[in-house]
């Protein structure tokens, strides 16, 4: 299957129909705020032309009213189907109820597990893990090596492990590891989920830091439990000038924590850019046009030096 690259600045001058194209779109939920910026994507680019119309839905982080939702989609004759999965190693269902009604279908953001079996007529858009992970992971080695350490003890927070993005940015830290690309020797003490949740993040970082155990950097899966990490931190009196953090997705709140000098790293990954690539490619499909099965919208490294760049993204 080929892979293309999308810039971060999608064109959208699709020319409208006579007939309005209805999309139905399945957020796995709708309260997270990476998920709020894709959705908001999805919804900006409609707003914008004429003749199109999505129908977006909560699905709660349930698989089956996911799946449930998709059906009522296919019965109500949407013209294509753009789902962001609740868990990715279900969409294999999710595929063949809409290859058999004959209906387009995209998913977002989170790979889906039959992500290189899919049918004609279904695509994913999103960004190549295999970059979050390592950009992120990388920097907090230079980072660690600029501050003279040789050799770091991290945490290592994960996202909800039937996620294949928590599964592959936790992979690229050891990846970074074993192929000897960290600046310094890097001792991981302890990984564990925090679910893609800030409360979590900060519960797990308090027990961690009543062992008393040193450490020098968190590497977190995203954002939030970045953040939840440094809430738990600072509620401990640990300063944030001895510890590295990184997170992924570079938010409106990570850039914050970045401006007051508590979150070190964090990667770009454009939300707008992938909700609207994702109606894009559906609106495509629907018109049986063509589109590459794999579209990938770059990653990019966001640190105290460049972030000013980022402010306005997510």
């Amino acid at each position: 299957m080929k892979k293309i690259l999308l810039s971060t600045t999608l064109i959208a001058g699709l020319a409208g129909t006579a007939s309005a194209e209805n999309i139905g779109v399945s957020m796995a939920l709708f309260d997270d705020n990476f998920l709020t910026v894709l959705r908001n994507g999805i919804q900006d680019l409609a707003d914008g032309m004429d003749g199109v119309d999505v129908q977006i839905e909560d699905a709660q982080n349930d698989v089956a009213k996911q799946l449930d939702q998709i059906n009522n989609f296919i019965a109500s004759g949407v013209d294509a189907i753009i789902v962001n999965p609740v868990d990715t190693s279900a969409t294999q269902a999710m595929t063949d109820a809409a290859e058999a009604a004959g209906v387009p279908l995209v998913f977002v953001n989170r790979e889906p597990i039959n992500v290189d079996t899919l049918p004609e007529g279904q695509a994913f858009v999103a960004s190549d893990e295999r970059e979050s992970g390592t950009l992120e992971t990388i920097e907090i080695c230079d980072q660690l090596a600029g501050a003279g350490k040789t050799e770091a003890n991290v945490y290592v927070m994960m996202g909800e492990l039937s996620n294949q993005a928590a599964v592959q940015r936790t992979a690229d830290i050891h990846d970074v590891i074993e192929a000897g690309k960290c600046a310094v020797t890097l001792n991981i003490i302890d990984e564990q989920t925090a679910n893609w949740n800030r409360d979590e993040a900060q519960d797990l970082m308090t027990n961690w830091l009543t062992t008393g155990e040193p450490f020098d950097a968190v590497i977190s899966n995203n954002d939030e439990m970045a953040i939840g990490a440094i809430q738990a931190m600072k509620a401990s009196g640990v300063s944030m000038d001895d510890v590295v953090v990184g997170g992924i997705d570079a938010t409106q709140d990570a850039l914050l924590a970045m401006a007051a000098g508590e979150l070190d790293v964090t990667v770009f990954q454009d939300a707008a850019g992938q909700g609207s690539g994702a109606l894009d490619a559906a609106l495509k499909l629907s018109r049986g046009e063509e589109v590459e099965q794999k579209v990938y919208v770059p990653f990019q490294l966001v640190t105290p030096e460049n972030m000013s760049e980022f402010t306005q993204s997510n």
